[in-house]
């Protein structure tokens, strides 16, 4: 029988982490406290690791292209639709309209 994978809380992974980063107890320790593996340990750890720099960073700086680059997509595909719309009117424009029988 397989188990369902479970999702892990933002707070849960930092919890384990930190209690990884001060080093009392072991990662197979914490994972058999936690129910978890010791290798998603590993990864949750090194996850921190690489963006804990970026903490003290500006940060705004990160959202900014975020806002930036969903923006730009957004604006790609106004224009796209716009294309669409005029062409389908142009296409509309080139049936004669039929009168109907009354």
């Amino acid at each position: 029988m397989t188990e369902l994978r479970r999702k892990h809380d933002g707070a849960f992974k930092a919890r384990v982490v930190l209690e990884a980063i001060r080093g009392q107890k072991t990662i197979a320790e914490l994972a058999c406290e936690y129910g978890v593996h010791p290798n998603q340990i590993t990864t949750w750890k090194k996850q921190f690791m690489e963006q804990l720099p970026g903490i003290f960073s500006k940060g705004s700086n990160n959202i900014e292209k975020s806002y930036e680059q969903e923006k730009e997509a957004l604006l790609k595909k106004i224009g796209q639709l716009e294309m669409e719309r005029d062409w389908l009117q142009k296409k509309l424009n080139t049936f004669p309209l039929k009168k109907g029988k009354g």
